[in-house]
């Protein structure tokens, strides 16, 4: 309860009063709302002011195992090369000194037990058991910081659901197709080229700026007017994204509570999002990660 409301509250009982109605009722309520502010408001202000914030690494990466599902499909560099693996051992250990106590990763909840498993024998044989990011980097930084298990926070229910937007930019919306058209070409043909010139420490720089985060989330953007003012299916498609990053912002937020220090390794589409909300989140301090590359 705030102060303005109480104050308010308090007018309200003075006006009546003057009208020689419920004067004595109105103040007592008044009184009570005070005391609340008083008794329990203001004792939980004091805990969070002495409760350090929960740190939240966002580490964007692109897929190391491309499984094709993204709209923008192109051949990329080999993260098993020799060099790229002293690379990513020694990232995984600048990662490390930043002594998260949890390591979240890019996979659905239901997967939890297996990545248990996967992780445990990573812990007594340290054979990674895949070429993906959540083995690649996220098992490396979770032992080398000295950690007993990784977290799943990605949730698959939700989803981007653009099929009515694609139907309508085919029968109502010819300008906004050509836009989007353009742009995925755009995207896919500077990935390929970036993949075939740049060394795999600069492309994860590269999926860790603001600049790229921007340009991710204006593919949601160029479509989002298709439909305005009948079924919205831009909006509506846009949005469905939006709810994907939220279910999997609350898993992070389940986690990363106050004391903690949390890296979350995510695709770059998921981390663009991320970063924003973490960033209005009062109770979660957002750390970049450009300086660990």
């Amino acid at each position: 309860m705030s102060y303005r409301v109480v104050a308010m509250l308090s007018r309200v009982a003075i006006v009546e009063g003057k009208q020689g109605k419920y004067m004595i009722r109105k103040t007592f309520l008044t009184q009570i709302l005070l005391s609340m502010l008083v008794l329990v408001g203001l004792p939980s202000v004091a805990v969070a002011k002495n409760v350090a914030p929960a740190k939240v690494m966002l580490v964007g990466v692109f897929h190391f195992s491309n499984p094709g599902l993204d709209k923008v499909k192109t051949d990329q560099i080999n993260v098993m090369s020799d060099d790229n693996q002293r690379y990513l051992f020694a990232l995984s250990k600048r990662f490390a000194e930043f002594k998260p106590t949890h390591v979240l990763l890019e996979c659905s909840l239901e997967r939890t037990t297996e990545y248990y498993d996967q992780f445990q024998k990573f812990l007594i044989d340290d054979e990674l058991p895949g070429v993906n990011e959540n083995y690649q980097l996220g098992f490396r930084i979770a032992k080398l910081a000295g950690l007993d298990s990784t977290h799943c926070y990605d949730e698959r229910k939700i989803g981007w659901d653009a099929d009515q937007l694609f139907s309508d930019l085919e029968s109502k919306d010819a300008e906004a197709k050509q836009a989007f058209e353009q742009f995925i070409a755009e995207i896919t043909e500077q990935t390929t080229e970036n993949h075939k010139t740049l060394s795999l420490a600069e492309l994860l720089r590269l999926s860790n700026e603001p600049k790229q985060d921007s340009l991710n989330k204006n593919l949601y953007l160029l479509t989002n007017q298709v439909g305005a003012g009948d079924n919205f299916s831009g909006a509506d498609a846009a949005a469905s994204w939006w709810h994907r990053n939220f279910r999997m912002y609350a898993n992070i937020q389940k986690i990363a509570q106050p004391g903690t220090r949390i890296i979350v390794l995510g695709g770059q589409g998921h981390t663009a999002i991320l970063k924003d909300l973490v960033n209005i989140d009062q109770r979660r301090e957002l750390v970049d990660s450009k300086m660990y590359f």
